[in-house]
Formats: C-alpha cells, structure tokens, sequence
C-alpha cells in the first residue's frame, strides 16, 4: 500500500502488492534459515512477527477506509491472508526442524564428530580381539556388584560377581568366553548388564558407557547412530567429546 488516508473516500493501493513484496523476502529468509544457522532463523522469525503487525494495521486500515460503492474484492482479501499463513508456517517448520536435529544428537553436526573420540551412555559392546569392555561407575558403596553378559538375543551368556566395589568410576572388560569357557567369536554385539546392592541390600544406582573414537556415523530409521569400538550409539547418549590427536 503507497499510503493510507484518513478520508472515507480514499481509495488505498492493494494490500497484495505490498505484500508481494515483504512477503517474498520474508520467505526467502525463512528457506534459508533452514540450511544456514539458527541466527537466520530468529532474524526471520522477528522479521516476520513485523511484517505479520504491519500487514494487520494496514489490512485494518483498508477495510475501515474502503469505499463503500466499491469495497475491497473478497477473493483477494483471502488471497493476502493465505499468503501471511503460509510464509509463517515455513518460518515454523524451519525452526522445528533445526530444534530437532539440535535434540536429536545433542552435540551439533553428528558428522563433526567423525575421528573424535566421545564417551556416551550405552551398555552394548562389540567383541573386537577375544574381548568387549565397558566403562561402569557406581554411586556408592556397593556391598556385591554382579555382571551380565547377553548376546543380541537376550541369552546370557557370561556373569561375573565382582564382590563389594567402591563408589566411583572403573573399567570392566569381558574375555570374550561364554559360561561353559568356548571363546566366542569377533564381530558381535553384546549388552552389559550391573547389579549393585549395598549391605541392607538396597539397590546402588549404576551407569554404563561407552569410550571411544567415532569411526562411522549412520542415519537409521530417523535416528542418528555413531560406531564407537564396532557398536551402534546413538549420537543424543554422546556426554562428552575430546579432539583426537
């Protein structure tokens, strides 16, 4: 709109026009706020939240100062409040969309960390060179800790009673050898599961990780998973990332 009178015979210029041109730049913005940072994002989002308050006074405006021998077209009164719409619902979905990939790996561009070493929670290994390890720590003084060893079909396949352990963090390392002393071979997967009880008894909170070098990062079924030490992790259990030498 060139500009809006007072007058109750002034005739505005269309809102369309205006809006055809905010309304271009603003969804430009927004398009590329989706691929660049989550600056552009909120430089678009502000960006919009004006044009939407400006295209309200001036629709407000218009319709009060209309001529009544001659009001405004109703198809294109729809057309200009569509178009606002849809230049906002692009400016949300781009920034729905960076939310997501920044909650599902939880450390950036999981890509990033290729070479990296990470330490992530998981409590699956994979059998590399006769032996699988974990790192586990206990929150406190564990009378009888107990670990359990099952392949990727749930069956057990080794347990160690490790006796009382101090609260703190420690390295547990399987031989790679089922219950009966058969040497498993390299190449699969298997969950580490802890039993920790104090001397009344009660339950000792424990946690397993995984440490290591990220050799692979693979997109399976919407979630990101990184190989560390031959295992899948998911990239949102990584807690904590060093550069590699």
């Amino acid at each position: 709109m060139g500009a809006v009178s007072t007058g109750s015979n002034s005739v505005t210029q269309p809102l369309s026009s205006l809006l055809g041109t905010k309304g271009s730049s603003t969804g430009a913005t927004g398009t590329s706020g989706s691929s660049s940072t989550g600056q552009n994002i909120a430089g678009a989002q502000q960006s919009l939240a004006g044009d939407q308050q400006t295209f309200l006074k001036l629709l407000t405006t218009q319709l009060q100062n209309q001529d009544p021998l001659n009001p405004m077209n109703t198809d294109q009164f729809t057309q200009q409040l569509v178009a606002m719409t849809g230049v906002q619902q692009q400016i949300l979905t781009n920034e729905l969309l960076q939310q997501l990939v920044g909650n599902q790996t939880g450390v950036g561009n999981p890509v990033d960390l290729l070479g990296k070493a990470v330490t992530a929670t998981s409590n699956a290994a994979t059998l590399q060179g006769g032996k699988a390890d974990w790192i586990y720590t206990t929150a406190a003084q564990s009378a009888d800790v107990q670990m359990t060893v099952t392949n990727d079909l749930g069956q057990t396949v080794a347990q160690q009673d490790l006796g009382a352990v101090a609260p703190g963090q420690y390295t547990y390392t399987w031989n790679g050898k089922d219950q009966t002393g058969v040497q498993l071979p390299d190449g699969g997967t298997y969950t580490l599961a802890i039993k920790a009880v104090d001397a009344s008894g009660n339950t000792v909170s424990t946690a397993t990780y995984q440490q290591g070098t990220v050799s692979a990062v693979n997109n399976s079924g919407g979630q990101v998973l990184l190989t560390v030490n031959g295992a899948p992790v998911p990239a949102s259990s990584v807690v904590s990332v060093t550069q590699t030498q």
